[in-house]
């Protein structure tokens, strides 16, 4: 066994020295372990510093050019644009302008109705055509007449003369049974009849006042003075009569001028048949083909029997 004493360890030598030797080795790894830390917080800094500024180097640079697009793999974020201020209204955007349009081209020959409305009624006042012609027709002595348009109803009455001198002197007019013959003559001229075109409402009252019939504001009429023309018939043709609209008036001054003639109303000679000029075939064509001409393409009168 040892004794306390003997366990004790014996005083060192140059105690002084060896325990500032002790006491100055932690001193010395302090100073290097701050010193390395130190080290260590530069060189961080440093690698930040490079990192933060390399980052923003190379943002810049990845944003391509107009003309690098193409050659560019990375495409640069992109950026988030301002917000639209809440009060500020939205755009509206002008209203488009549409291109002019091209007005369609006029027919060769169009009709007189262009354009033209029907009115219901008119002032009752005429005007008389200037326009004049030839006697047509081998007749000794032609049935002469001036064409007279309602005031205010979009019809040149010059122009609606001519039409009307043109029906009368067709091939397959009146003029082919070699005895009858006509003439258009001018304002101021002695005439025989007047042909006159009217809004419904003035050719109801002229036809009532001259032969007591009422035309409903449909029909025309003759009166012993001329024929009276329903100017909606004129403009609009007829619903049972599928022909262009110069044939339909046609059919309208052939048949008023049939009467001067002395022809009375006809019906129809059977299905298919051509319907006869004399027929009212506004009223119907009971089987028979619609017709504005008192003569077929042979020559022939186109009859059927008295209605």
């Amino acid at each position: 066994m040892h004794s306390v004493r003997e366990r004790d360890p014996a005083p060192p030598v140059g105690g002084r020295h060896r325990t500032s030797h002790r006491r100055a080795r932690p001193r010395r790894r302090g100073r290097t372990h701050l010193a390395a830390a130190l080290v260590t917080v530069g060189l961080l800094g440093s690698t930040a510093f490079f990192l933060v500024d390399g980052g923003r180097g190379e943002t810049t640079a990845s944003v391509p050019g107009p003309r690098d697009t193409a050659h560019t793999t990375s495409p640069a974020p992109a950026r988030t644009p301002p917000a639209t201020p809440t009060s500020a209204p939205p755009a509206t955007p002008p209203p488009s302008t549409p291109p002019p349009s091209t007005p369609p081209s006029a027919p060769a020959s169009p009709p007189a109705s262009s354009g033209i409305d029907v009115p219901a009624t008119g002032p009752g006042t005429f005007v008389t055509a200037r326009a004049g012609g030839a006697k047509v027709g081998r007749g000794a002595r032609p049935l002469r007449y001036v064409v007279q348009v309602e005031t205010g109803i979009g019809i040149s009455p010059d122009r609606a003369a001519n039409e009307i001198a043109d029906i009368l002197g067709a091939p397959r007019g009146w003029t082919r049974n070699g005895v009858s013959s006509f003439q258009l003559v001018s304002a101021g001229q002695p005439y025989d009849l007047k042909v006159k075109i009217a809004t419904p409402g003035t050719a109801d009252a002229l036809c009532w006042a001259g032969i007591r019939q009422d035309t409903h504001g449909e029909y025309n009429c003759e009166v012993p003075d001329g024929v009276v023309v329903n100017l909606k018939r004129w403009v609009r043709g007829s619903p049972t009569f599928d022909g262009p609209i110069h044939e339909y008036r046609a059919l309208i001054v052939n048949h008023e001028m049939g009467h001067f003639l002395n022809h009375t109303h006809q019906g129809c000679a059977g299905p298919g048949r051509l319907a006869p000029v004399m027929m009212q075939q506004i009223k119907g064509l009971h089987g028979c083909v619609a017709n504005a001409w008192p003569y077929d393409e042979d020559g022939d009168l186109v009859s059927g029997p008295p209605a």
